[in-house]
Parts: structure tokens; C-alpha cells; sequence
């Protein structure tokens, strides 16, 4: 019995994705069009995933409403593959049953033929640089980089169904402002019905077959910077929302070095709920992390693409396919989360959520509830096993044990019965 509930077992994993794609909506409080944009569909082209995030994270409807999935092919982005199971975008007119892509697929169908969608963009990153007559291997019209797609040139919709008018005008505000002149946008029509058999099993010929306006956006796999891509997908994203009518604005101004910066913002992650992590000064490996034996997960994060993944004995917490750090895990039962903690901070009492960051500027006291041990990493004395109501200095925690590279961040973590009841981070800050 035990080794049927194994393959069981066994089986659901080998035939199921391990990641499914998130959809967030962005929404006016003036009603207007409705634009979808799909990335990630490729794992290896990131250009068609970190802009999306950057929408997720960075922008405001005012007008209409903008529904963003930036990450469909989960389990590939984090592996920087095209797709761990296969081609994704070859699945949209048949699946097996057992592909481990089928609940998504089948997801991604049901929000295309969402009434509410207007129009559907699916965003990539193409080799070379779409050109209507050949010039070279690279600039051709076999390439498909700085492209706006299209299966055909209209279809019979009741808005934007002119596709080819609506791609030449978004082309046409994108090659207004270029990083060089050589990175021009174009319109290519694949004439699927026709000429291309596989694009025929692509999202846009499913969405466009169902009475969907849709079309690609591919920026260039031969811009080496991801910056260049994602502010080049991000203007097109914008043009196209100008085209349609749905009015945005967002926190930053879009140049490449802003670009830049905001793509090496990571943020935080809260893991199984009561242990949290500051990616951007994070050290690249922490160690003896309370973890559970099996299905740890993400269940707060900034990043719309930070995602666990496991390796051998270590965890590695992936900003898409960025490794930002490595958890070596200490393997524990987890009790209910401690909603929080009285700490007193400078002589100041704090009533500090867990997971959490508190700050100190000379020490602090933790006075956990009766029965909890509290054990601050970093921090050791002689003889003592709970260092719950001590006196902590600064001066005290071995920078060692840091979370941080910046040797300020100290882990603060409860237990109860050797159960691991949660954590919260003491932050030294200047006086």
C-alpha cells in the first residue's frame, strides 16, 4: 500500500507543473478596455517576464483596467529554460492529458475567452532584428526580435480587431524615441492560417480563432542588457494602452538606468508564513533556516517572480532565474504561527509582528509569552538556551551569523516544544 501511494505520489508530480502562473488585475475607477498581457510564456527570454513584473509592482490604472500574468511558465523562468515540459506556446490546440502543462493551459484558454478582454498581448524576446527585406543573418525578415506579431492582419471583433493598424501605431510611437536607430520596431505578419504551421498552435492564433484581438511583442535576444528589453517591452505595453484608451500612470520615470535599478529591487519574501527574508542586502547563503521536510513555499512576496526552488539539500530563493540566496535548512515541525511579540527596543516597548523587521540603535529585550524559547541567532551565552528577556547589544552578535551583508540584520526566532513558532529581524540602525 505505501509503495501505490508513492507512485501515486510520483505520478501527480511528473505530471503536474510545480509552479502555477499568478494573475494580477489592475483596475481604473473609470470603466474602459480591458488589456491582458501574458509573459513568461518562455522561460529563457526575460525580457517577456521582468516587464510584466515591473507592471505589477509599479503601475496605476486610472482608466480601464490592465490584467497582468507575468510569469506562465513558472517552473522554466526559474530554470531559465524555453520550457521544462516542452514548447508552451505549441499547446493551445491540443494537450495531452498528462502534460504537466494542461491546468495551465487550460487556465490561460479560460481568461482569454474572459468576456471582459479587449485585446491580448504575449510577450517574448526573438532572435535577431525583424526586417521586411534581407539584409544579413541578423536584420531579416526570418528574424523575429523588435516585432509587433500578428497571425493576420484583422479579425472580426468588436473593438481592435484591425490588427495591423493597431501594431503599425504602436510601432510607430515606439520608433520616435530609440536607444539606437538599428533597434526600429517592425510589423511582422506570420499569415498563420496560411504559411506557419506551428504558430497555428500558438496562444495569439487560439485567442484570434476564438474572436480575440492578440498579438506578440518581441524584443530582441541580441540586446545583451535586459534593461534595453524591458524598457523597449514597457514602452510598447504603454503605446498600446494609449492606442485603446486606458489611461495609467506610474512611480518612476522610464529611462535605463531607472530601469535598471528597479530590476535589481527585490523586496522581501515571507516563507511558510512565519519566516522572512530581505532579498536586497540578503547574503548569498544563510544558514541553519527552520524549514519544513517537504512543501515549503512562498506565500508573500514582493517580486511577482520570486519563487523557491529546491537543489539537493539546499533551497534556492530565485528572483525569476536569479539566484538571490541559498537556505541551508535546519528541519523542524512547525507549530502556529506567534502573531507577535513584545520587544523592547532602546527602552522603548514594541509590540512587533512576526515575520517582521523591528530596529534598535544600542540593544534590545525580547519578552516572548510563557513556555516560548527564543534563540537570536548571532547572540551566545554560556550555560543560557533561551535568551528570552536578555539584554542584547549590538556589540553583542557575532556579524557572522548576519543576515545581510551589511552585518545589520539578526534573526529573532521562537519556538515552543522545539516546534518553530516564527521570527521577526532585528535591524541595527546609527543613533
Amino acid at each position: 500500500m505505501r509503495f501505490l501511494i508513492f507512485l501515486l505520489l510520483n505520478y501527480l508530480v511528473l505530471f503536474s507543473a510545480e509552479l502555477h502562473f499568478k494573475l494580477y488585475k489592475l483596475t481604473g475607477k473609470e470603466k474602459g478596455p480591458t488589456l491582458l498581457v501574458f509573459g513568461g510564456i518562455h522561460g529563457n527570454e526575460p525580457g517577456g517576464y521582468f516587464a510584466p513584473a515591473l507592471l505589477v509592482t509599479h503601475y496605476h490604472i486610472d482608466k480601464g483596467a490592465l490584467w497582468v500574468a507575468p510569469n506562465l511558465n513558472f517552473d522554466s523562468i526559474i530554470r531559465f529554460q524555453r520550457g521544462r515540459y516542452g514548447d508552451m506556446n505549441r499547446k493551445f490546440s491540443t494537450i495531452a492529458k498528462n502534460d504537466p502543462d494542461k491546468e495551465i493551459i487550460e487556465d490561460i484558454k479560460a481568461l482569454i475567452l474572459n468576456d471582459q478582454v479587449d485585446l491580448i498581448l504575449n510577450l517574448h524576446d526573438g532572435h535577431g532584428f525583424y526586417r521586411d527585406k534581407w539584409q544579413n543573418s541578423i536584420f531579416n525578415p526570418k528574424a523575429w526580435g523588435q516585432a509587433c506579431i500578428i497571425d493576420q492582419k484583422s479579425i472580426d471583433a468588436k473593438r481592435f480587431g484591425d490588427l495591423d493598424k493597431l501594431a503599425r501605431q504602436v510601432s510607430k510611437r515606439l520608433n520616435k524615441k530609440l536607444l539606437y536607430q538599428h533597434h526600429i520596431f517592425n510589423v511582422k505578419n506570420t499569415e498563420t492560417k496560411m504559411k506557419d504551421e506551428q504558430m497555428r498552435l500558438s496562444l495569439t492564433y487560439f485567442a484570434i480563432t476564438h474572436g480575440k484581438p492578440a498579438m506578440a511583442i518581441e524584443t530582441s535576444k541580441n540586446l545583451t542588457d535586459v534593461s534595453q528589453k524591458v524598457l523597449y517591452q514597457l514602452r510598447a505595453i504603454e503605446a498600446f494602452m494609449d492606442e485603446i484608451g486606458i489611461s495609467y500612470h506610474r512611480d518612476f520615470d522610464m529611462n535605463l538606468q531607472t530601469i535598471r535599478t528597479l530590476l535589481h529591487h527585490y523586496g522581501t519574501v515571507v516563507i511558510n508564513d512565519n519566516f522572512l527574508v530581505p532579498l536586497d542586502t540578503v547574503d548569498k547563503l544563510l544558514r541553519f533556516v527552520p524549514l519544513k521536510k517537504r512543501g515549503n513555499h512562498i506565500t508573500y512576496a514582493d517580486s511577482p517572480l520570486a519563487a523557491i526552488k529546491k537543489s539537493g539539500r539546499y533551497y534556492h530563493v530565485m528572483i525569476g532565474p536569479w539566484k538571490i540566496t541559498t537556505l541551508q535548512p535546519d528541519y523542524f515541525t512547525m507549530k502556529e504561527r506567534l502573531p507577535s511579540v513584545e520587544i523592547e527596543a532602546d527602552e522603548e516597548i514594541k509590540k512587533v509582528k512576526i515575520p517582521s523587521i523591528f530596529e534598535f540603535r544600542e540593544s534590545f529585550r525580547v519578552h516572548a509569552p510563557k513556555g516560548y524559547r527564543v534563540n537570536i541567532i548571532g547572540f551566545s551565552k554560556k550555560g543560557k538556551s533561551n535568551e528570552n528577556n536578555m539584554t542584547i547589544t549590538f556589540h553583542d552578535l557575532n556579524p557572522r551569523y548576519a543576515m545581510d551583508k551589511h552585518n545589520r540584520l539578526f534573526r529573532v526566532e521562537f519556538y515552543h516544544n522545539n516546534q518553530f513558532c516564527g521570527m521577526t529581524i532585528a535591524k541595527k540602525v546609527d543613533p
